[in-house]
């Protein structure tokens, strides 16, 4: 940690304890319903793994809907979900298997398959059962217990890092750190508070965007955003800062670009500026690094990152966010972030679930392995540069993309043939940035990669993507797959790239 971060945490935390405001977790030991004091492991039984995909991953990846819903979708007809109704009346009747649609995800994160594992399955149940939903309560009150505290330490394993910090959502966990870290210290002269000077990377998720906002107004803190992935440009404008204290928040897998954050070089200039570095590693965690540690294990510079915002909605397949980092700083949040201390804890089943999809996540790597081979399978195939489980297709235009989706220009192509890609469109990515943002599960095989990439190819072979849009260069790719072709495929059309100077990004 920086020098003035350090200083000023350390009397902001002095502060608040000589005036009693430290907030305290005190996990609490669940009883079963048959008066057993031993805590009730929910995870009591030996964890169920697996050597290869069993019929349960299908579920993850394969739905069903009404053709009612289908046909409103083609015909881009508004919806508020009450064609539902259809499909539920339809259940049981003779001409039930007419009214069903499937589906083949390509447009969710569950990067490894484990919302629908058995074991995790199992663990939601087993605490559900035994537990119900544990105490309705925020964690300072009485909603924090023995299973909080187990995940807690599994994460903070994970990320290398003191101490970590459940919150009910990943956009609740960036709430609360960027809150936190603009707060005013009670009791503290405020004209001595230095401010602070955050700086954001232009593509980062909606909740860095709105915890920054919140931060500003909050504490008058000076905002700085800089070009995505521009790292000159970021070494200007923290050269140009006098603030004493600086951050700088990026994501570390940009999800809907599916790049990453130029993690070497971040670290490089954290050592020149001495700045605060936090990184959203939501698309990151157990997809990234040898032990699932993400982004940050996999380009080695996990010491460097002080605090790790992750969610537990992507790869591990429940829910809820979380905060890795020193004690230090986890003693902070958890007293001025506002978005944690006044949620209600995380239900237990929730807690359970998500400790067991890590456990199962460290036993099966073949699940993280299968994702990679996936992506090259996708790259290979279709000649383009995709360096992530997120695959986007830029078309540049918002009614293009839409079109794409549904079937008027390639015969009914990805929607009737059964592939849920949906098209991204402003705001929520740059207006002349629309794309199809398509997703790689464990759960999907190589034959519904070879089936997409058919589908896709007379919309790629005569559209083809916008050539303002490229990936950025590979830096890494786990050691199972480092020795295939696919890393020397992408990093030649990189360089070759490079060597037309095709602009990366549409210019924002």
């Amino acid at each position: 940690m920086g020098g003035a971060w350090d200083t000023w945490l350390d009397g902001a935390l002095g502060a608040l304890e000589n005036s009693m405001l430290l907030r305290s977790l005190r996990p609490l030991v669940l009883s079963e319903p048959d008066g057993n004091e031993d805590g009730g492991d929910c995870n009591q039984h030996t964890l169920q793994t697996f050597e290869d995909l069993g019929p349960w991953d299908r579920a993850g990846v394969e739905v069903k809907t009404s053709q009612v819903t289908v046909d409103a979708w083609l015909s881009a007809s508004t919806s508020t979900g009450e064609d539902i109704h259809s499909l539920n009346d339809s259940v049981g009747g003779k001409g039930a298997k007419e009214e069903f649609h499937k589906l083949l995800l390509f447009s969710g994160n569950d990067y490894l398959g484990l919302s629908v594992h058995p074991a995790v399955r199992r663990a939601a149940a087993e605490a559900a059962v035994e537990f119900g939903m544990g105490p309705r309560a925020s964690p300072l009150v009485c909603g924090y217990t023995s299973h909080h505290r187990r995940l807690e330490s599994t994460l903070a394993e994970l990320k290398d890092t003191e101490e970590c910090l459940l919150c009910p959502t990943g956009f609740s966990a960036n709430m609360a750190v960027l809150t936190a870290i603009t707060s005013v210290v009670p009791g503290r002269n405020e004209d001595k508070e230095s401010p602070v000077a955050i700086f954001s990377d232009a593509l980062n998720h909606a909740s860095i965007v709105d915890g920054v906002r919140v931060s500003q107004r909050q504490s008058n803190a000076e905002v700085y955003i800089y070009r995505h992935n521009d790292m000159m440009h970021l070494h200007q404008l923290l050269t140009n800062c006098k603030r004493e204290r600086k951050v700088v928040i990026t994501d570390s897998l940009f999800s809907m670009d599916g790049d990453f954050a130029f993690m070497k070089e971040l670290s490089a200039l954290r050592k020149q500026h001495d700045f605060l570095w936090i990184i959203d590693e939501a698309h990151g965690t157990l997809v990234c690094g040898e032990s699932g540690g993400g982004v940050a294990e996999a380009f080695g510079v996990q010491e460097y990152v002080d605090i790790h915002v992750g969610t537990l909605s992507k790869a591990i397949g429940c829910h809820g966010g979380f905060i890795a980092s020193s004690r230090k700083w986890k003693q902070w949040i958890q007293t001025r972030g506002r978005s944690f201390i006044f949620s209600t804890a995380l239900p237990v089943p929730v807690v359970a679930a998500a400790h067991a999809a890590i456990m199962v996540a460290k036993k099966e790597k073949w699940r993280q392995h299968k994702v990679w081979a996936l992506v090259r399978q996708f790259s290979e195939a279709t000649g383009l540069i995709f360096t992530s489980p997120i695959a986007p297709i830029l078309f540049g235009d918002a009614d293009a993309a839409l079109e794409a989706s549904r079937d008027a220009l390639f015969c009914r192509k990805l929607l009737a043939k059964g592939f849920h890609v949906p098209a991204i469109r402003p705001p929520t990515v740059p207006v002349g940035s629309s794309r199809l943002r398509i997703t790689f599960s464990a759960g999907h095989t190589a034959a519904d990669v070879e089936a997409l990439v058919k589908a896709l190819s007379h919309w790629t072979k005569t559209k083809g993507p916008s050539l303002n849009f490229l990936p950025s260069p590979v830096y890494w790719f786990p050691a199972s797959l480092t020795d295939s072709k696919t890393l020397k495929l992408l990093l030649g059309n990189n360089r070759e790239v490079q060597s037309k100077k095709v602009r990366l990004r549409p210019k924002l």
